[in-house]
């Protein structure tokens, strides 16, 4: 499948004087809601982790509607975000929040990961948001790529999956940390009380290697 690709351009061309902390209501997603964005509480949590820097290069693994590559791209104005997504279902509304929000430090990649990825520059930071059945391939590249000290983030809903990329990691050497982000939400009830509802919980896992930092490789070349 040959990669396509389309920059979504935004009125703010550095994208400095932009905040962060949108609300998920702010993104276009599917209707109904299916699941296809990445909740603001573990968004903040995940982004966090990716030890982001104003010229970081990215890559959003499964972008679905973009709430993490547009919130990235914001952090990291003076540098790119790839946002990578196959669905074709997604791509209307990735392309949309991306022309709204963010500006061109992102460039969506209309392919499926792993392949996609063999054109993209090497990454600082890479967060995995979906893998279409692919995870372990997508891992393989993402580890043989990321650039000294980088960071990679991975979300998942089960401990199965959790589990499995934690070994993944171990095995390749990396540092990890996981996190669960368990959150609930405000909820006015027809009498004016408010009571909490829940959201799924989501595992956050965060892997790194030990080892001198970009800027320290660059100062010895």
């Amino acid at each position: 499948m040959e990669t396509a690709s389309v920059v979504a351009k935004g009125a703010d061309v550095n994208g400095a004087g932009r905040s962060w902390g949108l609300r998920d209501e702010d993104f276009e997603q599917r209707r109904p809601l299916r699941g296809q964005i990445t909740k603001r509480e573990v968004r903040a949590v995940s982004l966090y982790c990716l030890g982001l820097r104003p010229d970081s290069i990215v890559w959003d693994i499964g972008a679905g509607t973009g709430s993490i590559s547009v919130e990235a791209a914001i952090l990291c104005h003076q540098g790119k975000v790839y946002a990578v997504e196959r669905d074709t279902e997604s791509l209307p509304l990735l392309q949309s929040n991306v022309a709204r929000y963010a500006s061109e430090n992102v460039k969506i990649i209309a392919d499926a990961a792993p392949q996609a990825l063999a054109a993209l520059p090497d990454p600082d930071s890479v967060f995995v948001g979906g893998s279409g059945g692919e995870l372990q391939e997508i891992l393989d590249k993402v580890a043989s790529r990321l650039r000294p000290a980088g960071r990679v983030v991975a979300n998942f809903a089960t401990l199965e999956r959790t589990n499995e990329t934690n070994r993944w990691f171990q095995q390749q050497g990396f540092q990890i940390e996981i996190s669960m982000i368990n959150a609930a939400r405000s909820k006015e009830m027809p009498d004016g009380s408010v009571r909490l509802e829940a959201l799924n919980p989501v595992f956050v896992v965060t892997a790194w290697r030990e080892g001198p930092s970009r800027e320290d490789v660059l100062n010895e070349q």
